[in-house]
């Protein structure tokens, strides 16, 4: 590796940023511009900013490293994380952007009624949201320590000041460029490396030995049935309980928009998951020794310059560096331009001047948590984030769009429930180390926090004798109302 074509190359993509920025800082000037993009960013231009916040550092890196550690297990996170989309189009796209909200908040307020149940939904966003943050940090700080030799809190650091002042000063509508311009850059920076090493490895001494790619014990006869599940059923509705993907839907033209936003994304993800998943299975081949915890994140680091010697190892390696604190730019800033808007409604008085002051506290909670924190695996950080989300936020979205019973009550009792049992879960389960009878149940608690918080959200709601908001029909008409051409 070369440092300082590295750093370089980290320096090229922070300028990048800034300058695109700026300009959508020039363009930036209502609070709509600031929160929503004022509702005119087109599909094409949409689903590249969502793909580019989407496919974060547990994309870019933990991906290929899962599949280097698990084989074919790894790939049920990539289905997963593209499939959720199909959800997201079916059953949320087009009613949240009908809704006419900023935040998810804001929807909840708007559907029950009830200022209780926005504050536990903001309370929930931003715990989603910072919990999302701290692995992107976490990344960034391997990134520079692998190829740098750089202290980790340099890359963190980096990245938490270079998204506050970014988000502060453009908002969503700044953001929307700068993420879109992330995405492009993440999938070249991946799939140059993966072929040209694809060909080298086809050329070289080595076979392909299917046997090690896609070892028997990984196949059907080895799968653990309900963890298997319990996970896929997290990564499908956790995507639909993701701040950051939902407040995009709001900044489309109309629900239609949305809809055809969410299709371009799918194929745009489903591309770049292949290329990710395919640097994995190369280095199954190429760099098995790598295959170990906490140094598998680093395969898409390393491996390029063990095929290529010399420059052209030391170039493709600058490549992915850039391409990796895109990764971890574009979602940390989709996160916190979301988390941000939330506290500006919440906290102050939803004015351009709080968002900016929001935006800058909303980096600054996840860089001090991430600083004081060693890393663990980035995609089982980002997985644990997806439960908590399907656990609390999705069962509540799901039903406000579709279920004209919900009430706040029932709201509120089923996002408090979602949302302790998950926790309770995973800390246990990190408590005994994995031991017992309840070990698959805790370490993936998807399958049954589910629909615990489901159940508990409909019981509640029908024992609540105020029952439903009296202007409900009205709301949910305006959801499925369809546009007009």
């Amino acid at each position: 590796m070369n440092a300082v074509l590295d750093l370089v190359a980290v320096a090229l993509v922070a300028t990048a940023t800034v300058l695109i920025g700026v300009y959508g800082l020039r363009v930036s000037r209502t609070t709509g511009d600031f929160f929503v993009a004022s509702r005119t960013v087109r599909p094409v231009w949409n689903a590249s900013a969502i793909s580019g916040e989407y496919l974060s550092a547990g994309t870019f890196l933990g991906l290929s490293g899962l599949i280097l550690l698990e084989g074919a297990r790894g790939f049920w996170f990539p289905i997963g994380y593209a499939a959720g989309y199909l959800l997201v189009l079916l059953f949320v796209a087009a009613p949240l952007r009908r809704s006419g909200a900023y935040t998810i908040p804001d929807f909840v307020e708007a559907r029950l009624e009830s200022r209780a149940a926005r504050r536990v939904t903001s309370a929930l966003v931003l715990v989603i949201g910072w919990m999302y943050i701290v692995p992107q940090l976490h990344g960034a700080g391997i990134t520079l320590v692998v190829v740098a030799g750089l202290p980790p809190w340099v890359g963190a650091v980096a990245v938490a000041v270079l998204v506050g002042a970014v988000v502060a000063a453009g908002g969503m509508r700044a953001i929307t460029f700068v993420q879109a311009f992330q995405y492009w850059l993440k999938l070249t920076a991946l799939l140059v490396p993966v072929v040209l090493i694809a060909f080298a490895a086809a050329g070289g001494p080595r076979d392909i030995d299917p046997a090690l790619l896609f070892p028997a014990e990984a196949g059907p006869a080895g799968i653990d049935a309900y963890g298997s599940a319990s996970l896929l059923l997290a990564l499908l509705l956790g995507t639909m309980g993701l701040p950051h993907v939902l407040v995009r839907f709001y900044t489309s033209p109309t629900g239609v928009a949305a809809r055809r936003t969410t299709v371009i994304v799918i194929a745009m993800v489903s591309v770049f998951y292949a290329v990710s998943t395919g640097m994995g299975l190369l280095a199954r081949q190429l760099a098995p020794d790598l295959a170990a915890p906490g140094v598998a994140d680093t395969v898409a680091l390393v491996l390029p310059s063990r095929v290529f010697p010399g420059l052209p190892g030391e170039l493709l390696t600058a490549l992915i560096v850039a391409g990796a604190f895109a990764a971890f730019l574009a979602t940390s800033s989709g996160l916190v331009v979301s988390l941000a808007g939330v506290v500006s409604q919440d906290v102050f008085s939803g004015s351009v001047r709080s968002f900016r002051l929001s935006a800058l506290l909303c980096t600054a909670v996840p860089l001090v948590v991430a600083l004081l924190t060693v890393p663990a695996g980035l995609v089982a950080s980002v997985g644990a984030v997806f439960v908590l989300a399907a656990s609390s936020l999705s069962p509540i979205v799901l039903l406000g769009i579709w279920w004209r019973g919900l009430t706040a009550r029932g709201a509120i009792a089923g996002m408090v429930t979602g949302a302790a049992s998950c926790a309770l879960a995973l800390i246990v389960h990190v408590a005994v180390d994995g031991v017992g009878v309840a070990a698959p149940l805790l370490a993936q608690p998807a399958a049954w926090t589910i629909p615990l918080a489901t159940a508990v959200t409909v019981a509640v709601s029908l024992l609540d004798r105020r029952g439903a908001p009296l202007r409900v029909d009205r709301y949910l008409g305006r959801l499925h109302t369809p546009d007009h051409p």
